[in-house]
């Protein structure tokens, strides 16, 4: 009997496959459990639909991923840090800052987590910062830390 997995299910296959079982073991075990429907032809239409829908919209984000991209290595995050003697900063500038700074400054909002620090920042200048922002979507943005 042919099923669609409504859920991954171990030794058959992931969640949205279309798998083919014993139909005692659909009848007993996946379909009483919601683990599976069968896969009849309205079943399968609807699983295509959903496929297809779940691709443009993963196309859609990747595009706006990109393009987020090409914007942000356009846009310098500028913060102002306080400093001691020799230009050294008091602590370090932290994702959190800089992702704050860029929320309060372009209103482009990239948690925390996405951005990457090669080194921690702890001096005045320019430096580059990494950003996730999409599966295989990276963008660089330039940090500028000025004095307060």
């Amino acid at each position: 009997m042919k099923v669609i997995l409504l859920e991954n299910v171990k030794g058959q296959g992931k969640k949205g496959e279309m798998v083919n079982v014993s139909d005692g073991y659909a009848r007993n075990f996946l379909l009483p459990k919601k683990l599976a429907m069968e896969a009849t032809a309205d079943a399968i239409n609807a699983k295509k639909i959903a496929d297809d829908a779940a691709k443009r919209r993963h196309d859609l984000e990747k595009q706006a991923a990109i393009d987020l991209s090409k914007q942000l290595a356009e846009m310098p995050v500028k913060i102002q840090a306080k400093a001691g003697n020799g230009g050294k900063l008091f602590g370090s500038v932290t994702t959190k800052e800089i992702s704050e700074a860029l929320k309060a400054q372009y209103k482009i909002d990239i948690p925390k987590a996405k951005l990457t620090l090669d080194e921690p920042i702890k001096t005045f200048g320019t430096f580059e910062v990494k950003a996730k922002l999409f599966t295989e979507v990276n963008g660089v943005l330039k940090v500028v830390v000025t004095e307060a």
